[in-house]
């Protein structure tokens, strides 16, 4: 079913599902953290202490490492809710709601471009005092996640990216839809085109382009996914955080020299491991060739059957790859303590 041999750029990542396949059994926290402009949603494994005061948890006491999830665009922290329990004795995990989605309020500055989610990750960080964290992110996530490894070695300790959102040369038609939604006055058209659709006629449609194999949602998680979609049609914001998130993707593939994406994943130090789904319709499976030149000395992991959220469809093994990157990371810094 998967394999970690080594297997090329404008596409966007549509949205994913707000909620995972529905296997989820532990218990979860919620709490927020306010900043400067920003206010943002942190999720965790039941049993990780959460902050006093509703600010950013501090690494006083801990007795795991730090990890931080971050979703794509159109998902919010539930969509790690699977992975975050398999390695919750490993790490102290948190998934942040990035601003604009799940249930952080949109900034204060409506910026939605991938550097400005990948400030929002670092200003977390620094405030949590938290890192070097191991640091995964799929599609968006996994692009801001890129940029934040690039420009803040210091913050992360390993990378994970599932899917992640980078430029291709030649995009699947499955994915054009996606970049539509930066046009101006896209979302709004597609908005009362589908003014009649039920919330399952959405979520079913999501999935079908989301999963290699939507009949892998159990009808609890597809239930789930439902409340949360109609929950967020109800915000006043929804389709304008949409069609800006979207704008600011397909900005980040046009950017050249330092700041172009493919130039920030040669600058990466950390450890990476790249996750990517045979059945992907979103990002090209044909990119994990060049995902995985472009992260020096990175694993790869491919999931034939797997679509753009491989966290969410095969949470045990996509945890199992993670927990190698991390024996590997340890066995690095004991062989470094052991030459000084």
């Amino acid at each position: 079913m998967s394999s970690t041999e080594s297997p090329d750029t404008a596409t966007a990542a549509l949205p994913v599902p707000p909620a995972g396949p529905g296997r989820r059994g532990a218990a979860e926290t919620v709490h927020t953290v306010t900043l400067p402009g920003l206010t943002l949603t942190v999720r965790a494994p039941a049993g990780s202490p959460a902050p006093q005061d509703g600010g950013a948890k501090t690494g006083t006491g801990r007795d795991r490492e730090p990890a931080l999830y971050v979703h794509g665009l159109g998902g919010s922290s539930q969509n790690w809710s699977d992975l975050m329990p398999l390695l919750a004795d490993r790490v102290d995990g948190e998934a942040i709601d990035l601003p604009g989605f799940g249930h952080s309020p949109p900034p204060d500055d409506g910026n939605y471009s991938v550097s400005a989610q990948a400030r929002a990750v670092i200003r977390y960080l620094d405030a949590a005092g938290r890192g070097p964290v191991h640091l995964i992110g799929n599609s968006m996530g996994g692009a801001a996640a890129t940029r934040v490894a690039a420009v803040r070695p210091d913050l992360v300790r390993t990378l994970t990216l599932i899917s992640p959102a980078l430029p291709e040369l030649r995009p699947q038609l499955t994915a054009v839809p996606t970049a539509l939604l930066a046009v101006p006055g896209i979302t709004g058209l597609f908005g009362r085109l589908t003014h009649d659709w039920t919330p399952e006629r959405r979520t079913r449609e999501v999935l079908a382009l989301c999963y290699g194999d939507p009949g892998r949602v159990s009808p609890e998680g597809f239930n789930a996914a439902v409340d949360e979609y109609a929950r967020r049609l109800e915000l006043p914001y929804f389709w304008e955080v949409m069609e800006r998130s979207a704008r600011g993707l397909v900005n980040a593939y046009t950017l050249g020299g330092q700041h172009n994406l493919w130039r920030q994943a040669e600058r990466v130090l950390a450890p990476t491991l790249l996750v990517y789904g045979g059945r992907d319709r979103l990002v090209s499976f044909r990119m994990a060739r060049r995902a995985a030149a472009a992260f020096r000395g990175s694993r790869l992991l491919t999931l034939p059957e797997a679509g753009h959220v491989a966290m969410m469809e095969y949470p045990e093994t996509v945890a199992r790859a993670v927990r190698e990157l991390l024996d590997s990371d340890m066995t690095d810094v004991t062989a470094d303590a052991s030459r000084s």
